[in-house]
């Protein structure tokens, strides 16, 4: 086995400590027994519930005083045969005590003449600068397809001799359900399974976005990355006919995967805010029937040197882990505008994304929209690191209609008995947000007049409203002229006139 050869590696290469980031702490003490097995070499195991206590015999009893952090370690110390000595949850005891810090330094500096290991085995542990040198770091692998399938297989037999009862799957949802437990342990893979078959006695479409969602609670990211539960689906999006062709004729060569080099990569949506670019970037996910995730930048940033970069490192790491995806980058000029104001930090953030889409091999598509594109750094939208930018433009007179058309049947009314070429007419230079605000608020008076929506009530709002063409019209004829020939015009429609 892979996985007890290259651990065996780390520790006859006599690291004196070896961490462990997992939370199988059951898989990983297996390891060690198997090892220590092979080996001839005594395994421990301690636990600060129960003391320290010999792995092999799960009966055997536990060394007295060694319940204490300090007491243990106190006793490896003074142990002249060299043992493996794994330390599970050790991580709260070697942040602030400087003893417990000195004694693993003294523990590994007396390694060439004890080769005692310690293994530290926690779901999560930063070795303390004092002792970083003398570790090793160790990952369990996680499983791969075919131990996935294995997997899936395994609990729908249990379930069947349970309950009497054959599951059922149809299509192609195995090897769909397979992807979406991709990076999960054994042991939460497992559950998932189980839960999904227990549910309905089946394997079903029904049960993937819900592994989707547990998948992604449990490889938590703690407010950076965002799972989005509800994807748009395309239809609800009026217009972008030209961005709707280009993600169609992309869909199979991302999904497919057959030439990782030249798969799709990503696009930049840039125009006015409320014109539906967050819309549309949920709505690819819906297009290609993938999970959407959301990096938040201003999460990112933190008051730590160094932490900003991390956070972005993980959260395309575990992006990468839920692969195939979406991964949606909202006003993605807000967290790495160029400047020199914040130390650099903006610099090294943008570093870390720029190196990231350059080198990822994950199918992850990244969708990143931005109201101003000036604030953008050129090495960002340059050829190569985006496949297309698209300009979204305020909505013609059809598609402000058919904008009319999709809210009024999200909101129960029927379209066909409202005048919608007069009110797309009345509502030139409006965005889709603010198209969809007048319906709102219409809704509301004719809630508070006790009468029926109707196109008068929609016209009022309409009239009450001053829209953001208007109120910012340069900035928006700036940014029509800067896209008229850097960008592709989302509609399908060459960018002309003014703002307004």
């Amino acid at each position: 086995m892979k996985e007890v050869k290259d651990l065996r590696l780390l520790i006859d290469s006599r690291y004196p400590v070896i961490v462990i980031e997992t939370w199988e702490e059951r898989r990983a003490l297996d390891l060690l027994t198997r090892i220590g097995m092979a080996e001839s070499r005594p395994v421990f195991n301690w636990a600060v519930t129960e003391g320290l206590n010999r792995l092999e015999f799960s009966d055997a009893p536990a060394f007295t005083d060694t319940v204490e952090p300090e007491q243990v370690l106190q006793h490896i110390r003074k142990t002249n045969q060299p043992g493996i000595y794994a330390l599970c949850d050790f991580h709260p005891f070697i942040g602030d005590d400087p003893k417990v810090i000195r004694l693993i330094k003294e523990i590994a500096l007396n390694h060439d003449k004890v080769a005692h290991t310690l293994v530290l085995i926690s779901h999560e542990l930063t070795a303390p600068a004092e002792i970083r040198r003398f570790c090793a770091s160790f990952s369990l692998a996680l499983p791969d397809d075919s131990q996935l399938r294995a997997i899936v297989q395994e609990e729908a037999r249990r379930w069947q001799q349970q309950s009497g009862q054959r599951v059922s799957a149809k299509g192609d949802v195995i090897p769909r359900m397979i992807s979406n437990l991709r990076g999960l342990t054994r042991d939460d893979a497992r559950r998932l399974a189980r839960g999904a078959i227990a549910d309905d006695n089946a394997i079903c479409e029904a049960d993937l976005p819900e592994i989707n969602r547990a998948r992604f609670e449990l490889l938590d990211m703690g407010g950076v990355l965002s799972f989005e539960y509800d994807t748009a689906r395309f239809s609800d999006v009026g217009g972008l006919q030209g961005l709707k062709a280009w993600l169609g004729r992309r869909r199979d060569a991302f999904i497919g995967g057959v030439n990782e080099r030249d798969n799709p990569r990503g696009i930049l949506l840039v125009g006015v805010q409320g014109g539906g670019k967050s819309l549309a970037a949920k709505a690819v996910a819906g297009l290609w029937h993938l999970p959407l995730l959301r990096l938040d930048m201003g999460a990112v940033y933190n008051k730590f040197f160094g932490e900003s970069e991390r956070n972005v490192r993980e959260a395309l790491a575990l992006a990468e882990t839920m692969a195939p995806c979406v991964l949606w980058i909202d006003e993605i000029e807000k967290g790495i505008a160029s400047g020199d104001n914040d130390g650099g930090t903006s610099r090294r953030v943008l570093g870390t994304l720029l190196t990231w889409m350059a080198e990822r091999q994950s199918p992850v598509f990244l969708v990143a929209t931005a109201n101003e594109i000036d604030r953008l750094p050129p090495e960002l939208i340059r050829k190569g690191r985006m496949d297309e930018i698209f300009f979204v433009d305020l909505p013609s007179l059809e598609i402000r209609e058919e904008i009319f058309r999709i809210h009024l049947r999200l909101r129960d009314q029927e379209p066909q008995q409202f005048d919608l070429t007069m009110l797309a007419g009345a509502s030139e230079g409006f965005t889709g947000a603010e198209i969809e605000q007048a319906v709102v608020s219409a809704l509301y008076n004719a809630r508070a007049r006790s009468v029926a929506l109707s196109s008068g009530l929609l016209l009022e709002e309409i009239a009450s409203t001053v829209p953001l063409s208007v109120t910012m019209a340069e900035r928006i004829a700036d940014l029509r002229n800067w896209c008229q020939s850097r960008a592709v015009p989302a509609d399908g429609m060459p960018v002309v006139g003014d703002a307004q």
